[in-house]
């Protein structure tokens, strides 16, 4: 066993380059064991293991750094850096985070969980040392998903441009590797990364340039030339023209290959990107086989490959799913309905929409920011643009909601999948701020189902709705569905009548709400439970309705009470002369923090957002 003698990448370094195909076995080996207990991004991370070795075998982290773009395929990086041990707590309550996490370890150079953002945090640290004379190596791994993000290309754009001395690993996964591309890549690659032919490459420069009259253009003739070769046998013609050394592509599974084309490469001056290819999955059937879907993975079985919850006997849809359906149903009526989703079609719902309507169906890629903007070109041309994208990532769009849809009133529906508390992920991925991002915005109008059955109804609205819309809903099965009537933008209901005090619920806390009216009126405190539908517009009708009755109203909410659902309800209860004596006012919520990683269920319960923790609260702030 390699793996045991493994603490830090300084032991990794003992090993003979032969074994270390060993070693890949090992570290594959416990990936997928550990990821199908705790689910995870198995996938990706299968797909880089190869390339990981070689970066800690050939670098001296955690002087040099590396970046990993969005984090989640960096489990053999922290398998290698001192984390083995800790690995089977992988995305659990407490346990080792899914993403890199400058707290958790030194060797965790940035934070990640977003897309894209690799590239400027590496120029960043290397233009910082630049300022203070460090010459350690800073190194961005990106993959050609992230890569499709405007971010990325602004900060190719700029490392080109000041010529810091930045490596850039792309690596491409949804290419295969042609033997007669791979055997020309690979003789110029080890042609091109020679410490030797680069020395003879500086010297003839030199020497041309002393030619007299001729020698400047004879070294620009002699770099068209090298430009050509490349553009005819590798595609890294767009990099050099950004100001890139380009390397590639090469075998991001060889491991000797990339070992001497790191070596070769870390001694350059400037910006160089180095293009690897490899295999999603590599080394396990089922994710070779569908990438997709061990992309992120619930816990499975080994040897079939199938998620354990789906042998538990849940017949309830998810949210997802009921978006989904409805969503097809809609699109067959009204030729209007487009989807747009920014790389995640299965993830958001959208695969069937995509089979069954390609035509009408965008998938822009990890560019959350272009596809707002394009669904208001597609709602001023008379079409109904429904964008869904998950609450965390929708923070990426925020000037493109607000001035490019919002300030014009363009009827783009917005879907937000994962908004509240979100499985595994961590902080990076709870959807616990949309409700107080968008509710300051004019113009916008904005939903939360408390059901399946809530949420076609919603839906449906949204379309005949000629305005900007928000609907928010969880990573969670839907609750079971009740009857429901055309929904009246606007206007909420009364699910349970009350005298003492009012629960004003939005969305997924309108069933914990009434939990916890039941444990109160064993309390003898006597609950209303009210399904507001809205944050914005806020029922105010109703409200007033409720404020004559009872002497006390409680709000609550799955998302951070800061600006959230509780606070427009005060802003309105607080501009008002109600006639009942004393109304007082108690929001519960979440934190103003940012929230761990942990299940669902054991989050809602420790923030006390389950019917007993919000029965405990009424009743602490009642007595």
């Amino acid at each position: 066993m390699y793996l045991e003698k493994i603490e830090t990448p300084k032991d990794l370094k003992k090993l003979d380059i032969k074994t270390l195909p060993l070693l890949v076995s090992e570290v594959r080996k416990l990936i997928i064991e550990t990821v199908s207990q705790t689910g995870g991004h198995l996938a990706s991370n299968l797909g880089v293991v190869e390339l990981t070795i070689a970066l800690h075998y050939v670098f001296n982290c955690p002087d040099d750094k590396i970046v990993w773009d969005v984090g989640h395929q960096a489990y053999t990086h922290k398998i290698l850096t001192g984390r083995r041990n800790q690995f089977h707590t992988l995305r659990q309550f407490g346990g080792m985070s899914g993403f890199t996490k400058i707290e958790e370890s030194e060797y965790d150079a940035f934070g990640t969980g977003h897309g894209s953002t690799s590239i400027s945090a590496a120029l960043g640290m290397a233009c910082a040392q630049k300022l203070t004379s460090n010459n350690d190596k800073l190194i961005a791994v990106i993959g050609d998903g992230a890569l499709t993000g405007g971010m990325a290309f602004e900060a190719l754009n700029h490392a080109g441009h000041i010529k810091k001395d930045i490596i850039v690993i792309l690596n491409s996964n949804e290419m295969s590797i042609s033997q007669n591309v791979g055997a020309w890549s690979q003789y110029l690659n080890r042609i091109t990364t020679n410490p030797i032919y680069n020395r003879v490459r500086g010297d003839l420069e030199v020497v041309l340039k002393r030619v007299p009259m001729f020698g400047s253009r004879l070294v620009d003739s002699a770099k068209k030339l090298e430009k050509s070769l490349k553009l005819l046998l590798t595609p890294g013609i767009l990099f050099d023209e950004l100001g890139f050394r380009y390397i590639g592509p090469i075998d991001g599974h060889n491991i000797p290959l990339l070992i001497e084309t790191l070596d070769n490469i870390k001694i350059f001056k400037g910006p160089v990107l180095v293009h690897v290819l490899t295999k999603k999955g590599k080394g396990y059937k089922f994710a070779e086989k569908n990438p997709t879907r061990f992309h992120s993975a619930k816990p499975f079985n080994i040897n079939t490959g199938i998620w354990r919850d789906e042998t538990s006997g849940n017949k309830l849809p998810t949210y997802t799913e009921v978006f989904g359906n409805t969503l097809v149903k809609l699109a067959q009526k009204d030729k209007r309905i487009v989807a747009i989703t920014a790389a995640m079609p299965d993830g958001t719902g959208l695969r069937e929409f995509a089979q069954k309507f390609p035509d009408r169906f965008f998938d822009v890629g990890m560019a959350e920011q272009h596809a707002v903007t394009f669904a208001a070109g597609l709602a001023l041309k008379g079409l109904k643009p429904v964008v869904a994208i998950y609450s965390t990532f929708l923070q990426r769009a925020y000037d493109q909601i607000l001035h490019d849809v919002c300030l014009q009133k363009l009827p783009v529906i917005f879907a937000i999948d994962r908004a509240g508390i979100v499985e595994g992920d961590g902080p990076t991925h709870h959807g616990v701020f949309d409700l107080s991002y968008l509710s300051m915005i004019p113009n916008m109008t904005i939903m939360a189902p408390k059901d399946g059955g809530e949420f076609t109804s919603m839906l449906s609205k949204a379309v005949e709705y000629n305005q900007p819309v928000s609907i928010r809903y969880p990573k969670n099965y839907a609750a079971k569905s009740s009857s429901v009537e055309e929904i009246e933008i606007g206007k909420g209901e009364i699910v349970r009548d009350g005298t003492d005090i009012a629960i004003l619920a939005i969305g997924t806390m309108v069933y914990p709400a009434l939990e916890a009216a039941e444990i109160l009126e064993k309390k003898n405190i006597n609950a209303s439970v009210v399904n507001m539908r809205f944050v914005k517009p806020l029922d105010t009708e109703l409200v007033q309705k409720i404020a004559s009755k009872v002497k006390k109203i409680v709000t609550v909410e799955e998302n951070v009470v800061a600006g959230g659902f509780g606070m427009n309800v005060a802003e309105y209860v607080e501009a008002q002369n109600f006639a009942s004596p004393c109304l007082a006012s108690l929001h519960i919520g979440l934190p103003d923090k940012f929230i761990e990683q942990g299940p669902r269920h054991l989050l809602l319960k420790k923030y006390k957002l389950d019917g007993a923790g919000i029965a405990e609260t009424i009743l602490n702030w009642v007595n």
